[in-house]
Parts: structure tokens; sequence; C-alpha cells
């Protein structure tokens, strides 16, 4: 290999298809739909709200049905065999690793309680700050699975690496993610966690879906190919994945009609300490690449890692934990609105700073 300076002019434009390039307007949309029919149909919402797994787990039928059917084509993508080549780029994997798993679920914490607790104190009670905060916390613990592609993909980031993060992170999310979210919620806010709830939405949402996506990734792959399965029956799943995605988002909206309604500028609110949390997080991943002198097609996925995060997995334990009508489950949903804006514009900054790095190309 051999190293070369990066040409910014060489880069081909690139886009994301219609529904990830104005996905903040369908949640937008969603938003409407959902709070009009939880006022104009209040009855039916509450009975479509009351289908739950058993009485008092908080665990919607309809949304956990919409959840698995957003995530299990997200885990198809995971190969879990990638894991060989984890030691080919060390320190980009250890920057990112460190980031998503040290820093960013503690930084989150302390940002949502300074600003929830103080910053915003005049604006919302303490019992709505122990909820947005819980649900700040669930949002941050989650790193992407799925969008990270995208923004991978519109940094010329290199697909391999990309791969490989994002395959460990499942793995290590295994692991951490229900640790980390406990701990964290009961030291920055006075709710008590559920364990044995936190444990069925890790199994639930984690455990089930990465292994019935890992083994129909093998079936398929060995019955057809991986060529027809990365290209053919991928890509099929994209427009049932959006529609559950929305369709959850109308039900949300629909079950936090009331607050929507009343606390309307409690959604700017929220957006603010995961706005520092996103540009934080994604600076020190970046700045941590250069200083290490890592290239620039580790050094931009790396940095998009860091500040995305695994949303519909954060929605459905915020759920699972506190229902769907919850301050918790509403500022996870405020990560949705965010997440295309914001990281768009980390995209931005990662393609116009490619010349302070060096990217390696076949020699």
């Amino acid at each position: 290999m051999e190293l070369v300076l990066a040409s910014p002019a060489s880069t081909v434009e690139k886009r994301l298809n219609l529904f990830e390039r104005y996905l903040t307007l369908w949640v937008g949309l969603c938003m409407v739909f959902g709070v009009l029919a939880g006022r104009w149909a209040p009855g039916m919402v509450a009975t479509v709200r009351g289908w739950e797994f058993g009485e008092g787990s908080h665990i919607n039928l309809p949304i956990a049905v919409l959840i698995w059917l957003m995530i299990i084509p997200m885990m198809m993508k995971v190969d879990v065999s990638a894991l060989r080549n984890v030691g080919s780029r060390p320190a980009g994997l250890a920057i990112t690793l460190f980031v998503n798993w040290m820093v960013k679920p503690f930084s989150m914490a302390v940002l949502a309680w300074l600003f929830f607790r103080y910053v915003f104190a005049s604006w919302i009670s303490p019992s709505e700050a122990d909820q947005y905060i819980a649900g700040s916390i669930i949002l941050a613990a989650a790193p992407c699975t799925a969008m990270v592609f995208v923004w991978s993909y519109l940094t010329d980031g290199d697909p391999a690496y990309t791969l490989v993060q994002v395959t460990l992170n499942d793995l290590i999310m295994l692991v951490l993610f229900a640790p980390i979210i406990g701990l964290l919620v009961s030291g920055a806010s006075s709710l008590t966690v559920p364990y044995h709830v936190l444990f069925y939405s890790v199994l639930a949402f984690i455990v089930i879906p990465l292994a019935i996506g890992t083994w129909l990734r093998w079936w398929l792959i060995g019955r057809y190919g991986q060529q027809w399965f990365e290209k053919n029956l991928l890509p099929r799943f994209a427009p049932v994945t959006i529609v559950a995605l929305l369709a959850t988002l109308v039900l949300i909206f629909a079950f936090q009609a009331d607050n929507l309604l009343t606390k309307t500028w409690h959604v700017a609110l929220i957006a603010v300490p995961i706005l520092f949390q996103v540009y934080l997080n994604a600076s020190l991943a970046y700045g941590l690449m250069w200083w290490r002198r890592v290239p620039y097609s580790v050094a931009a996925p790396g940095a998009l890692i860091g500040a995305s995060n695994f949303f519909e997995l954060a929605v459905a334990t915020a759920i699972a934990l506190f229902g769907a009508e919850s301050g918790a489950a509403l500022a996870t949903v405020v990560g949705v609105l965010v997440e295309v804006p914001v990281m768009l514009s980390v995209c931005r900054v990662c393609n116009s700073t490619r010349q302070w790095f060096r990217v390696e190309v076949p020699a």
C-alpha cells in the first residue's frame, strides 16, 4: 500500500436517497399525524397502547413487532466473520471503541444531568428531568448499527473498517448495554431501573434479532451467494424498515399527544444536550484519529460511529422501561428527529477536512 495525499476534487458527489435525505421531515409529519390521532381518537389510541405482552410490562405488542421489522434486517448486515480482520486497523478501532463505550454514555449522562437539572430547571419539573436524563442516556448507550453505513459511504469511509466496527459494537452491546444504562440512569436520576425489564429488552431487541439476522445471513448466503444476498435481497428490506420506522413514530407520537401539546418547548430543550454530545464525541474521535495519524478512510467513519446512535434500539428500550408515553421515550424520539441534519453536518466537516489526513490507495 502507498500513502498519498487525498484530493478533495477527486471525490465523487454522493447523495442520500429520498427517505434518508428528508428523514427529519418524515419524522415531523409522523409527529403531526400521531398527535392528531391521539387527540381525535383517544379511545382507539388507548386500546392500542393497552396491547402489551403482559400486564405492566410496558412492552407494547404493535411497537415490538415494528421494532423487530426494523432491527432484524439491520442485524442481517452484520458479518461476524469480519471480526477476523479486527486487528488490521488497531489504532482506529481502539479510538472508536474508547469513544463509544468509555466516553459517549458517560458524557451524555453528565450533559443531560447538567442541562435538565440546572440550565433548564426553570422550565421543567424534577420528575420530567429524570425522564429526559434517562432517555438521553439510553440513546447514547446504543452505538449506531445501520445508518452509519450511509454516513461512511458519504465520506468515502473504508467499508471493511465500518463493518468490523459495527459488528464489534453489536457484540459488545450484548454485554455492556444493560449495565451502563442501569448504572448511569440510577446515578444521574432518581429513577429506579427495573433490571428484569432491561434484561428482557436486551434479550428481545439485541440477542434474538442478532441471532436471527446472523442465521439468516449464513443460510441465505450459503444457498444463494453473497452477491445475491447483498445486491438483491437486502435492498428489498428497505421499504419494510422505512414503513416500520414511520409507523412506530406515529404510534409513539399518538401515545405522547398530551405531552407534545402541552410541552412542545421541551422537544427543543431535549435536543440541546443531544447536539452537544454528538459534536463532542465526533470531534474527540476525529481529533484522536488525526493525532494518531490514522488514514482518512478510517478516521471519518470512526468519528461518525462515535457520534450517531442506534435509535431504533434506544426507542424500544425506553418504551419497555418507562412506557411509550414517558418522557424517556420522548427523549429518544428527539434523537431520531435530529439524527439526519446533525450527522450530515458532521459528514460535511469530514469531507472538507480530508486534506488533514493521508489516505490509503492501492500502489
